[in-house]
């Protein structure tokens, strides 16, 4: 479930907007903006108004399941402290996330454009996933997952484990390879 600080942030991103233009928007202060997306509370009105000023509206999906924005946060958190098996096992969360749901929902979760991960391979690697399960359902991929930030210039692995060896491309999903993501197919079965 996507949090309020999460959820403004991307939306005021997904404009390319910084805190100051969001707050001329919403006819705030920019601190009061940097305190919801740094993680206070804040009242739902106040959430909504953030989202209009970033011309966004606010909808209810019937699931508990996370989106892409809000497991690209917590890849981001393992990837500092360089925990890359962690990071793997959000990135196969929002995989059982995704095929968990049908139709509407699947694609609500992965409609929000995550900030990056700090890695440029994790980040093309979500929008892989993304791509991957809404293409299944038929459902149209949003404008973020075909950005060329994320795809790789040169295709490579996650790095999670040394020991593995690369995959060849026919052992890797169309959607990870297109954007230079070398992943084993089986990866994506949850464990």
């Amino acid at each position: 479930m996507t949090n309020a600080s999460v959820l403004v942030r991307a939306a005021r991103k997904s404009r390319g907007l910084t805190q100051r233009d969001l707050a001329q928007r919403a006819n705030v202060d920019q601190g009061r903006v940097s305190r919801v997306e740094g993680g206070r509370e804040a009242e739902f009105s106040t959430i909504e108004r953030f989202l209009g000023g970033a011309g966004h509206r606010l909808y209810s999906a019937p699931t508990r399941r996370d989106d892409a924005a809000t497991i690209a946060a917590t890849i981001r958190g393992y990837l500092r402290v360089g925990d890359k098996y962690s990071a793997l096992r959000e990135l196969i969360q929002l995989n059982d996330n995704l095929v968990a749901e049908h139709g509407l929902v699947r694609g609500i979760l992965g409609l929000a454009e995550p900030e990056p991960t700090g890695d440029r391979a994790w980040d093309a690697a979500l929008a892989a996933l993304v791509d991957l399960r809404l293409r299944e359902e038929g459902i149209p991929a949003p404008a973020w997952v075909d950005a060329p930030k994320r795809r790789l210039a040169v295709p490579r692995t996650l790095d999670v484990d040394p020991a593995d060896p690369t995959p060849a491309p026919v052992d890797v999903p169309v959607e990870f390879f297109q954007r230079g993501v070398l992943v084993w197919r089986d990866t994506l079965a949850s464990v």
